[in-house]
């Protein structure tokens, strides 16, 4: 801690953050042993989170992820699309493919942006919002993939026709990106995907992973 920070916000985050990678919760001793302070503390930070609803505690006392963090992670996509959009629309360009980011949404994969290539004479219609089952399609397969990765570098994904007759994808996924799951991709109407793509759209992956760093 410096000067210029404050202890008790800084405790309050830590206490979202513990929570967040939780899912059966935790109690208030849990809480207090893992952030090295007393339960007094901890009740008041508790209390505090609780009035903002960004925590809620259930009958059995223990402390779980309040629905507040949902209105503030409204707010989240927008800024991943800013930071997305320019490797997005060097990769739609350089491919002459339909170039999209996907974020995990519950279970479900989100197109949150896309962007298509100015100078082909058609390609696949693919629209931010667009859902799909995670165990469908390039971009939800890269995701599924590197959650049972062992390597720290995963691949990329290659499919053809589960999404849409005729198309083809093909997703890498977000490495190193604190509290977001994704994956950086592009859909083509082609049967089978060029050599250069998979490595491309890797390249466009690991660029946008840095940038949401």
């Amino acid at each position: 801690m410096t000067a210029e920070t404050s202890q008790t916000l800084d405790r309050g985050l830590r206490v979202l953050k513990l929570l967040a990678d939780t899912d059966h919760g935790l109690t208030v001793t849990e809480l207090s042993t893992r952030l090295g302070v007393n339960r007094t503390v901890v009740y008041r930070l508790l209390a505090t989170l609780e009035q903002h609803a960004l925590v809620r505690r259930d009958l059995g006392g223990r402390a779980r992820v309040g629905l507040g963090v949902l209105r503030l992670g409204r707010q989240v996509h927008p800024l991943v699309r800013e930071a997305a959009l320019p490797a997005l629309r060097s990769l739609a360009e350089d491919i002459g493919a339909t170039a999209h980011l996907t974020l995990v949404d519950g279970t479900e994969a989100l197109a949150v942006a896309v962007v298509e290539p100015t100078w082909t004479d058609y390609h696949v219609a693919y629209r931010a919002g667009f859902r799909h089952a995670l165990d469908r399609g390039a971009a939800g397969k890269a995701i599924l993939a590197a959650r049972h990765s062992r390597t720290a570098h995963p691949g990329y994904t290659l499919t053809h026709g589960e999404l849409e007759a005729g198309a083809s994808g093909a997703a890498a996924p977000l490495v190193g990106v604190t509290g977001l799951e994704g994956s950086v991709g592009v859909v083509m109407l082609i049967d089978a995907i060029p050599d250069r793509v998979g490595p491309r759209v890797l390249e466009a992956a690991q660029e946008i992973s840095e940038a949401l760093r």
